[in-house]
């Protein structure tokens, strides 16, 4: 009996250690909203570039204006907005709901390491965009994206590390697609976004 109990004891301290080690209020539900955001997002996108029909499929006669650039980035700018206030405000709640604290060491050192690989990319392909090499923008964005939630995801779910592989596989392809960058973009940021949130809040919310 004793031994069973201190087998139990050493079992809670681990899971207390690894609950302190990593933020476990991540939502599998912002995921999915956050995907679902983005593929709003890439049909604005779409319907901005593609008025035209005459030039669709035809990505070499494909003529982007200052006017077209600026909503793009109004549009991307929205959807990041849109992803980052639902993921806050469904990870404070889902915090609450465990009574953690969602602001902590731990909280800290996941946004720092998220935060460096994506703010290397945007510096990287704003000196792209100003360069005109405009088709790279969208593989750099899943690239980047990728090896920031690889690199993060040793400080929350173990699941964000798939995702960032997958996304940095599809940043790879997209490379060698280049004209078909903004249905890279959708299914990476759209589809894969909903299908891991998906599986991340049958797997850890509904607990």
């Amino acid at each position: 009996m004793e031994n069973e109990k201190y087998l139990n004891d050493i079992s809670e301290i681990k899971n207390m250690m690894h609950q302190s080690s990593r933020f476990i209020s991540l939502s599998g539900l912002s995921g999915v909203l956050a995907g679902i955001y983005c593929l709003v997002g890439a049909w604005i996108a779409y319907k901005t570039l593609y008025f035209d029909t005459s030039t669709m499929g035809n990505y070499g006669d494909l003529i982007i204006t200052q006017s077209q650039i600026e909503r793009l980035f109004i549009t991307a700018a929205l959807v990041i907005i849109l992803s980052i206030i639902t993921g806050i405000i469904f990870s404070v709640r889902k915090a609450k709901k465990s009574n953690d604290n969602v602001w902590n060491v731990t909280t800290k050192r996941l946004v720092l390491n998220f935060g460096i690989p994506i703010a290397t990319g945007g510096i990287f392909i704003l000196f792209l965009i100003e360069k005109e090499m405009l088709s790279l923008v969208a593989p750099l964005t899943l690239i980047f994206y990728g090896l920031a939630c690889v690199n993060a995801s040793k400080y929350t779910l173990g699941d964000v590390r798939y995702l960032g592989l997958t996304m940095v596989l599809l940043g790879l392809l997209s490379t060698w697609f280049l004209g078909y960058g903004l249905l890279f973009w959708a299914l990476g940021f759209g589809v894969c976004h909903i299908l891991y949130g998906s599986v991340m809040y049958f797997k850890y919310d509904r607990n």
